[in-house]
């Protein structure tokens, strides 16, 4: 069972700017974010687990997780894929740094069940997730 990160998309105001964020830090080079420690549960993350985003008090996104490395200072790098997967709106608090969420507490996916959600405007979905309707 895959276990995942969620951690607060500081200074993001909605869906699209932190797709267009990950976008552009992507296109600078690998997109990776970085922390002071690696996570003692690494191992059980990479390949398999996600960085679940919060915005606005709520897990809207996720980014899969690639692997972990070194970063400058001898931080930890926690490289992501840089494609924003979009799932159903859950509350979560916002917290400080990252912390642990469990396969079976992840919201799941939007998209792929034949609703069309996926295809609607991420602006519009971001919308509808603060409404608590999707």
């Amino acid at each position: 069972m895959a276990l995942h990160l969620t951690k607060v998309a500081f200074g993001a105001t909605s869906v699209e700017h932190l797709a267009e964020r990950l976008r552009m830090r992507a296109a600078e080079g690998g997109m990776y974010l970085t922390t002071r420690y690696l996570p003692k549960r690494h191992e059980e993350i990479t390949g398999q687990g996600s960085l679940f985003w919060i915005i606005k008090h709520q897990l809207v996104a996720r980014s899969p997780i690639l692997s972990f490395g070194e970063a400058e200072g001898g931080r930890v790098a926690i490289h992501l894929d840089p494609e924003l997967v979009l799932v159903q709106a859950r509350p979560k608090r916002a917290h400080q740094g990252w912390r642990y969420l469990e396969e079976a507490d992840a919201p799941v996916d939007l998209g792929g069940d034949g609703t069309g959600i996926a295809e609607m405007p991420a602006a519009l979905m971001g919308k509808l997730a603060e409404l608590a309707l999707i």
